[in-house]
């Protein structure tokens, strides 16, 4: 069960808060609807019970709140809006991604395409896909863990009339094997036909919480939709007639040559009509929202509406997905209709393809049968519709409920493989790669054919005005992209919302951007090798005597760009902060240090491997005090010792505004 409990968001000033002490719960086996106009503060309620708007109150998933729940991917499918996610990475490079973010095999990615429809557009990327697809994959992405309880935006906004029965019947399926299901709209139509249960809230406050017949039957009631170029004077023959016999007719113009009558019949309006000479094109019942109302008396504890206006849409026009209930158009909605008092029919579940729902909820620790929509499509293209879509199978993988025995790690649940896809799941990464081996090897020739460079810089392909060679400065922006991407088209986050500050993913990152930035550091080293040999001369290079202190300096460089870049973006939250940083370190921090080291030292570190053997009385080979030596002589030249002050002054800022986000949570 979902339990929304004083929900309050933070007011602006001299503003109302958006979402006002709302408190209302969603039952497991249920399709919840919060219902409300534009603006009433529906996607708010939603951010707030995900602790991604700043405010008061608690939301409780099956008696735990969201910060207590160790894997929130298994037990809150979340659709807010658009898939955010970078828009060149595939749809199933998207789900892969997620799927090392909630810990489940990486095979459930292919199993959700093929559930809502789109395995043809696996390949697909996310900024080509319609509204339609992207719509069916944000499904795909919130379903990823069995999640128990799915919490969508306005799932059915922008879907064809197929798509919008598929989707319902899908969320039916799901509610229907014990699962809570609560989605926003702002037709009351659509809450009649689909939910079970409506919550109705208008400026952020509760104003109805009622079972979807006493919502009909409270909310809805007949009229009659006419179209005429005369509908002006047919309007007041209309309101002239009803006053005359003293019926209670109430005719509404809802512009152009449309009209809403209630309390009249389609036969009584054409007999007025053809008395009065008046031309009509078009007389259809439907079933027409009240409108606002003055509240009426409760009695005996009924949550009777109490009058929140929403937008009728015209009569007259083609039906919208969530549009008027006609009645009597088609035999397919007479037979899938339930007859609620005062004559009100709402289609049943059956019209949208979903078996019925079973007398006792079935047990959420048992794997879902997805449905056989009615209507589904099987895009071949990046169209809305195409065609009946295939059987989809079920849905895979246990349900993770509270009555696991112990806590999972937190999220991502694998670290390392989720940062691995995010890397090699775009081609920014590739195209920097290239860039800078091309620059690296002309710059690299150019250099030996000008001579006067010595051979490190030339391998390195590092002219002495540049401040940093083309490796460290892509290793530097591969490192800044790791985490700004993170904020810009955030995966670990349910919309644009933070991006948690786990140790593990910051291990993780620093390993991955790491093992980039010496791979790229070594194949700048090989290129330019190559290229140098092919252009200038047939004999091998020769090899330097000092290549192990040269070789930990490059790789320190390298490293040390890459978590600059790393660390600047994880705490400014900005790819732009982490190039800056890059940069930084030889442009600031190392004039400084420079100036620091101007003046000779009479100190030495010559002795260090041996003072050290003795002092820990520990014995190794003694290759290793070379490389020891060479390390320490790398980390006291100027460019090592900025990049230490710089990594020290980043991480510790990474780790206050860490520390400073946990302690607002």
């Amino acid at each position: 069960m979902l339990q929304a409990i004083g929900l309050t968001s933070t007011s602006r000033r001299y503003l109302a808060p958006a979402v006002d002490d709302l408190t209302f719960e969603a039952r497991p086996g249920h399709v919840t609807a919060l219902l409300g106009t534009r603006g009433s503060g529906k996607s708010t309620a939603l951010r707030l019970m995900l602790g991604l708007e700043e405010g008061r109150g608690i939301t409780y998933f099956r008696g735990r709140p969201l910060h207590g729940i160790a894997s929130p991917a298994r037990e809150v499918g979340v659709l807010l809006g658009d898939v955010p996610g970078h828009p060149v990475r595939t749809a199933r490079g998207q789900l892969r991604m997620l799927c090392a973010a909630a810990g489940v095999p990486v095979s459930r990615a292919d199993d959700m395409l093929d559930l809502v429809g789109i395995a043809a557009l696996r390949d697909a990327r996310l900024g080509s896909l319609s509204l339609g697809m992207d719509r069916r994959l944000g499904l795909a992405s919130a379903l990823l863990g069995d999640p128990h309880t799915l919490l969508l935006d306005a799932p059915s906004r922008g879907l064809s009339p197929r798509e919008h029965s598929w989707l319902f019947g899908l969320l039916r399926a799901h509610a229907a094997h014990g699962g809570t299901v609560l989605y926003t709209t702002a037709d009351p139509k659509e809450a009649a036909r689909t939910a079970d249960r409506v919550v109705t809230i208008d400026k952020g406050r509760l104003v109805a919480d009622q079972d979807v017949a006493d919502f009909a039957r409270t909310r809805l009631r007949p009229r009659v939709a006419v179209l005429s170029p005369h509908a002006v004077r047919l309007a007041a023959a209309l309101s002239h007639e009803s006053r005359a016999a003293r019926r209670s007719v109430e005719v509404v113009a809802e512009g152009g040559n449309r009209l809403s009558v209630y309390g009249s019949s389609c036969a009584e309006i054409g007999d007025a009509a053809f008395r009065h000479g008046v031309l009509v094109h078009q007389l259809a019942d439907e079933i027409g929202d009240a409108g606002p109302r003055a509240a009426p008396a409760r009695a005996q504890g009924s949550d009777d509406l109490t009058g929140a206006v929403l937008d009728v849409p015209a009569p007259g026009a083609a039906p919208a997905p969530g549009g008027a209930v006609g009645r009597g158009l088609t035999a397919q909605d007479t037979r899938a209709s339930r007859v609620l008092p005062d004559g009100v029919q709402v289609p049943h579940a059956a019209a949208h393809g979903t078996a019925p729902r079973p007398a006792a909820p079935h047990a959420p620790g048992h794997p879902p049968v997805a449905p056989h929509p009615v209507g589904a499509s099987s895009p071949a293209g990046h169209g809305s519709t195409a065609g009946p879509a295939p059987a989809t199978p079920p849905l895979p993988g246990p349900r993770h409920g509270a009555s696991r025995a112990a806590r999972a790690p937190s999220q991502p649940l694998q670290p390392l493989r989720y940062e691995l896809r995010r890397l090699l799941g775009v081609r920014t990464t590739h195209l920097i790669t290239a860039a800078v081996l091309v620059s690296s090897a002309a710059l690299s020739v150019l250099l030996a054919y000008a001579g006067r460079t010595p051979l490190p810089d030339l391998l390195a392909a590092w002219p002495r005005a540049w401040p940093l060679p083309p490796a460290a400065f892509g290793a530097g922006v591969l490192g800044a992209l790791s985490f700004g991407d993170e904020f810009r088209y955030p995966a670990l986050a349910a919309a644009r919302g933070t991006v948690p500050r786990r140790l593990g993913l910051l291990i993780a990152k620093l390993a991955v951007t790491a093992a980039a930035a010496l791979m790229l550091g070594g194949a700048v080293v090989v290129l330019d090798a190559q290229a140098l040999w092919l252009l200038y001369g047939s004999d091998p290079l020769p090899v330097f005597r000092n290549w192990p202190a040269v070789a930990l300096s490059w790789a320190g460089l390298l490293v040390g760009c890459a978590w600059s870049g790393l660390l600047a973006a994880g705490t400014f939250r900005l790819t732009t902060a982490g190039v800056a940083a890059v940069l930084a370190v030889p442009m600031a921090v190392l004039p400084l240090v420079q100036r620091a080291f101007a003046s000779p030292s009479g100190r030495s570190v010559a002795g260090f491997p041996a003072r050290l053997r003795e002092l820990t009385w520990l014995q190794w080979p003694y290759e290793v005090d070379r490389w020891l030596l060479a390390a320490l002589r790398a980390l006291v030249q100027p460019v090592g010792t900025a990049l230490t002050l710089s990594l020290s002054v980043l991480f510790c800022s990474y780790l206050i505004v860490g520390l400073r986000s946990k302690v607002h949570r």
